[in-house]
């Protein structure tokens, strides 16, 4: 196949030769267009025909030659529309048009717009002007575009290949734009922090390291957006919100990529029960904008986002599922558990990680309707405040749709020395080798011991985006990261 591809190439490269030969520049500078496919569409409407000028710039998608006339398709990121070229009319450059142009080629033509004698609209080149010469063949018409790892690798030609693709990502695009919107709208204020840290907290997450030759020192890419927004609210803001790329060096799976986007909000004098009305309800907004019904589907799950989310408790779910109490449950009893589930305990797991797991094993593949997952395991959360009715939960709520969570949302802890113990907690665990548990991060306790007021915190990822588009994570990311491309030996 690729002979192929190499015999085609070879071919249009000529053709490149002979059209500077003739004087007519493959790449110019200057376009002349003076309407989108889609406006000139538009001219019709209401109309048998029309006689408008029009200049229009694009990409050629298929060529018809009949005789002294040549049909094509045209293009451009609005639409299509059939251009029609007369040798009557064009003279020398209608036989330049057909030895020299390629679908794929980048195309201006001007003339009226008509409709032709089948009643297709159509564009009636007075003129036309090469504006790219593409040199390779476009995917869908010589060897297709199937392949799964080449749609991601070389997304520029599954673009071209699939208008299906560019729509996803249009989507995607409105996706961010509602969820800034609604925050704003809702009084919040957006910022923007640092992508290089001294430490790499918020989350339970192994960071990247990079090295910083100006200041010749080592930072951490952040795997959060927690600590430095919640420093805001020690500042004096009450409502922040941030939309930004995070960084974790973990597997790849349908959920998870190691680079991602990532909102999160904080609102001071809030609590975790007006988090999740608010996250509802923003939930809520996202899926009527973006998927355009209130009814989507996720693997094999219909998923009714319309309806009122209830409240599920994690500590009887949990016993539901698993005959454990985790108000009395020994280490001893979860690790025996989770080996009878075939789980992978590794070295360093901590009481947390433990319950983390089975329940992802258990609890989480059932919860199919949108819900929040409430009142989490204190050993599973080290950044929210203890529930004053339980000493071993926290304040915390997640949403879950079609098995997947969907977000993590707590009551913020604000006291430092709880907060400091439980920083001293995770470094035993990190020293044990849990290479995804926090560090002691002084600087953010110090920052408490001045005053942070109550507040809700919340964090949301476009993994949301991906369950709305019934896909995985990485075919939602324009260009995801990818394993080296193996290179074919050569004799």
């Amino acid at each position: 196949m690729s002979e192929k591809i190499e015999e085609l190439r070879s071919v249009r490269i000529q053709k490149l030769e002979e059209l500077k030969k003739a004087g007519i520049e493959p790449y110019p500078i200057h376009s002349e267009r003076t309407h989108t496919v889609a406006e000139a569409l538009g001219f019709f409407e209401n109309q048998k025909s029309t006689k408008n000028q029009v200049t229009l710039a694009g990409r050629i998608r298929s060529i018809r030659t009949h005789g002294k006339l040549t049909f094509g398709n045209l293009e451009d990121a609005s639409g299509q529309i059939q251009f029609m070229l007369r040798e009557d009319v064009l003279g020398e450059k209608f036989k330049q048009f057909n030895t020299f142009f390629d679908m794929g080629d980048f195309l201006q033509v001007s003339g009226n717009l008509e409709l032709s004698k089948t009643g297709e609209k159509t564009l009636q080149a007075a003129d036309y002007k090469l504006l790219s010469k593409s040199i390779r063949p476009i995917p869908q018409n010589y060897f297709g575009l199937k392949d799964p790892e080449t749609k991601l690798r070389k997304r520029y030609l599954d673009l071209v290949a699939n208008p299906q693709t560019r729509e996803l990502f249009r989507k995607k695009a409105l996706f961010w734009q509602t969820v800034r919107k609604f925050m704003i709208d809702q009084g919040f204020l957006e910022v923007w922090t640092p992508v290089l840290e001294n430490i790499a907290g918020g989350a339970d997450a192994e960071p990247f390291l990079t090295h910083h030759n100006a200041l010749d020192r080592d930072f951490y890419m952040r795997i959060s957006l927690e600590l430095p927004l919640k420093r805001l609210l020690v500042g004096g803001y009450e409502k922040v919100f941030e939309i930004g790329r995070l960084f974790r060096n973990e597997g790849i799976d349908r959920d998870h990529l190691q680079e991602y986007d990532d909102m999160e909000f904080y609102w001071a004098y809030s609590d975790h029960e007006k988090g999740m009305n608010f996250v509802e309800d923003l939930y809520k907004e996202i899926v009527s904008q973006v998927a355009g019904s209130m009814e989507t589907t996720y693997e094999e799950h219909k998923i009714n986002w319309a309806s009122s989310w209830p409240r599920i408790d994690y500590f009887e779910a949990f016993k539901n599922e698993t005959r454990l109490d985790l108000n009395a449950v020994s280490d001893d009893e979860l690790l025996k558990t989770a080996q009878k589930l075939k789980l992978k305990v590794e070295k360093g797991m901590g009481r947390g990680r433990l319950i983390d797991a089975i329940y992802k094993k258990t609890v989480r593949p059932k919860l199919i309707q949108p819900c929040f997952l409430v009142g989490h395991p204190l050993e599973t959360s080290p950044l929210a405040k203890k529930d004053p009715q339980n000493p071993h939960r926290i304040l915390r709520f997640q949403p879950i749709a079609g098995g997947a969570e969907l977000g993590n949302g707590f009551s913020e802890l604000n006291d430092p020395l709880d907060q400091r113990g439980r920083f001293e907690e995770q470094m035993k665990m990190k020293a044990a080798g849990d290479k995804e548990a926090h560090s002691m991060d002084e600087d953010y306790v110090e920052a408490l011991e001045y005053g942070m007021p109550p507040a809700v915190g919340y964090g949301m990822s476009e993994r949301v985006f991906a369950v709305l588009m019934n896909r995985s994570i990485r075919e939602t990311v324009i260009f995801p990261p990818m394993k080296e491309e193996e290179k074919n030996a050569k004799s």
